[in-house]
């Protein structure tokens, strides 16, 4: 595969990942709202009224890791493959595209800072709470995994735009 055509499929995986984290943080914060109000009716002595809470919240830690197993191969292949690129395969007239991943990107990062947000919140509302057993163990590994792959690909693009960028000639900045 050329690096234009793996640059465009990085592009691609990478608004997925980062539509993907988005989705994941806002269901979470849904989860936290719904927990706040179990505790509250807890606290209270009210019968707790959101009985599939449990269930719907492992359901979602189970999909959530799923989602992240399914893309981990893709992401190992293309940093294998970026890896054994040579830096002469990096062009300066890819230079565009690869700044277009860089800020993709960056984008990905924040959609994963949000996520880690959001599970630090449920984390602290959760901390204490033993009226459910709930898969938050499962939750933290996928906050780690999704932390650790954004890290990843984050610095792999920076790798890119920065070859990319050795290859533009001087007449484009004069």
């Amino acid at each position: 595969m050329n690096c234009e055509k793996l640059l465009e499929q990085i592009s691609a995986r990478c608004d997925k990942f980062r539509a993907d984290l988005v989705a994941a943080a806002q269901n979470l914060r849904d989860f936290n709202r719904r927990l706040e109000q179990i505790i509250q009716q807890l606290h209270k002595d009210i019968a707790v009224r959101d009985e599939a809470f449990a269930g719907q919240f492992n359901q979602y830690c189970l999909d959530l890791r799923s989602q992240l197993d399914q893309d981990e191969p893709f992401w190992s292949q293309t940093r294998a493959q970026i890896r054994s690129c040579k830096d002469s395969d990096w062009t300066g007239d890819l230079a565009l595209a690869a700044k277009g991943l860089n800020s993709r990107a960056k984008t990905l990062s924040r959609a994963c800072d949000e996520f880690t947000t959001a599970y630090d919140a449920f984390y602290r509302c959760y901390t204490g709470f033993t009226a459910a057993k709930l898969n938050v163990w499962l939750l933290t590994s996928c906050q780690n995994d999704a932390a650790n792959l954004t890290g990843k690909i984050l610095f792999l693009a920076r790798e890119i735009a920065k070859k990319t960028e050795q290859k533009r000639g001087p007449h484009v900045f004069g």
